[in-house]
């Protein structure tokens, strides 16, 4: 994996006073679109130019959107959808005369704000929707997720009356073509209520996935961590008609995983990731172990990403989950013996090549940007070393430090609350993230890096009766090629039609006398 284009987003101060700006990003065919607390920025991704730039309350005014005098809007969301070739957006609202008067915003209703572009460029125009997150009982939605597919749009959000008291997680489900529609519209979504977390889990991810392998289905962890115990068991169901009215959810399944730990934060009194930096400090909160960013699925395969505790140090967790099944394929833990990992995020293509991007810190290391790639061959995932993106240039203790000194609260700077990684629709080679790193010892910004990935591929040869099946991933530019000798060599192409099976090409060729090669060829 090398990189491609990269460059600084966003910064503190300057496009955005947010803190976190809940780091988040899509890439399109053109454009690479920034959407964070504070600013919506799209840049084009062939040299990193800003071509368009507003305050995310513009977005949604823009959209038609109306907001209360009151109101402040978080947690951002896009995504690019190639099938319908439009961009999908999500956040939240709350009352932001509570929140900075002392008060406790949660134990009013607040609403989710969705929005659909009118085209494929993002710089045009939007269609913006505000309803209310908890139709039912008025609860506060935090933390919204977003996940589109071939069939539906999936808004979810944790539901609380009173930040103490948290009482399950909600689901909307919109058909997708009524939102792609020339009249986008909402009159036939389905909302499943405030649901238990016993049943569903915590932080539910709707699966996006492009390639029509997965419809509706819905991830979560079964504890994000409330309290220090171990705790294991990721959460599958789906969404059944997510393309009509009156969609229905699937019974849960429980699969059972390794154990992660969120250990106490002393700072703070409750369970809570927190990382290292190079001051000796360790009050730079990484949040919980619930699965960040979003889960994304292609090729029958769901992938989802966490942070753990590993070895006294924050962790990676990464999950490969049969999405037809809900069994889980694969799992693995990504550590280094004196740093922290956290935020990460990850996507993965129909080759089998997975990347995640993340933060790390340590006592000797600033707060900066990596990426890591791996590629799943037989089952197995194996990832390189990590790739160094952008390196922070300082230690970093935010502007929220002050305030919590003044109100005698405890003294922790917010990082996060999450990162992005999504593929390039015009190259599944090609990945996009965006990362946080300090650029000042109070000023945030965010990184935006194009990775270019080389999968291997391999060719695979079986005997069938008295033919052999030649197979191989579907991957650009490659041709089958055969030979009777190997020395001297010529090689010729074979010459008939690769038929395809699932996400691999096949070729059946009759058993010949004599010897015969084949190799794949990528001019």
């Amino acid at each position: 994996m090398v990189i491609g284009q990269n460059f600084t987003g966003s910064t503190y101060g300057i496009n955005s006073a947010a803190i976190p700006p809940d780091a988040n990003g899509a890439v399109g065919t053109r454009y690479f679109v920034e959407f964070i607390n504070g600013t919506f920025a799209v840049y084009n991704k062939t040299n990193g130019v800003n071509v368009k730039r507003i305050a995310d309350t513009k977005f949604w005014s823009n959209a038609g959107v109306v907001l209360a005098t009151s109101d402040g809007i978080t947690d951002p969301r896009v995504i690019y959808d190639p099938i319908s070739q439009r961009w999908f957006a999500s956040m939240v609202d709350f009352d932001a005369n509570a929140a900075g008067g002392g008060g406790d915003p949660t134990l009013e209703s607040n609403d989710f704000l969705l929005a659909v572009s009118l085209t494929s460029d993002p710089t045009g125009a939007w269609k913006g929707f505000l309803l209310q997150a908890d139709p039912d009982n008025g609860y506060f939605a935090d933390f919204p997720t977003l996940g589109v597919d071939a069939k539906g749009v999936y808004l979810s959000g944790d539901f609380y009356q009173g930040e103490s008291n948290p009482l399950g997680a909600g689901l909307f489900s919109f058909p997708k073509a009524d939102l792609v529609a020339a009249n986008p519209v909402i009159t036939n979504a389905t909302w499943f209520g405030v649901m238990n977390y016993d049943l569903r889990g915590e932080v539910l991810q709707p699966a996006t996935c492009f390639d029509g392998s997965s419809a509706g289905r819905i991830v979560s962890a079964s504890d994000i961590g409330n309290d220090s115990n171990p705790h294991s068991n990721i959460v599958c169901f789906a969404v059944q008609n997510a393309a009509s009215t009156g969609a229905t959810l699937t019974a849960s399944t429980f699969i059972p995983t390794l154990p992660w730990v969120v250990p106490d934060n002393t700072e703070l009194g409750v369970p809570q990731f927190s990382a290292a930096q190079s001051d000796g400090t360790q009050n730079l909160i990484a949040d919980d172990a619930r699965l960040l960013a979003k889960v994304y699925a292609v090729g029958g395969v769901i992938y989802a990403v966490q942070t753990t505790e590993f070895n006294g140090h924050l962790a990676i967790r990464w999950y490969r989950i049969g999405a037809a099944d809900s069994t889980l394929l694969e799992s693995g833990t990504i550590s280094d013996p004196n740093l922290d990992l956290f935020y990460p995020s990850i996507a993965a293509n129909s080759y089998g090549v997975v990347v995640i991007g993340y933060n790390s810190s340590g006592r000797a290391a600033a707060i900066s940007c990596y990426a890591m790639a791996g590629q799943t061959i037989g089952g197995v995932t194996t990832f390189a070393s990590p790739l160094l993106m952008k390196a922070g240039t300082s230690v970093y203790h935010g502007d929220d430090e002050i305030l919590a000194e003044l109100e005698g609260l405890p003294i922790v700077s917010r990082w996060g609350d999450y990162s992005a990684t999504s593929v390039d629709p015009s190259n599944p080679n090609r990945f996009w993230t965006i990362q946080m790193y300090p650029s000042g010892s109070d000023v945030w910004s965010t990184q935006i890096t194009e990775l270019i990935t080389s999968p291997q591929v391999l060719l695979s040869i079986n005997r069938t009766g008295t033919n052999v099946a030649l197979s191989w991933p579907i991957a650009p530019g490659y041709h089958l090629q055969s030979t009777t000798n190997l020395s001297p060599t010529s090689w010729s192409n074979v010459t008939q039609t690769p038929l395809t099976n699932s996400d691999h090409l096949v070729v059946t060729l009759p058993i010949s006398a004599s010897n015969q090669f084949f190799r794949l060829k990528n001019p």
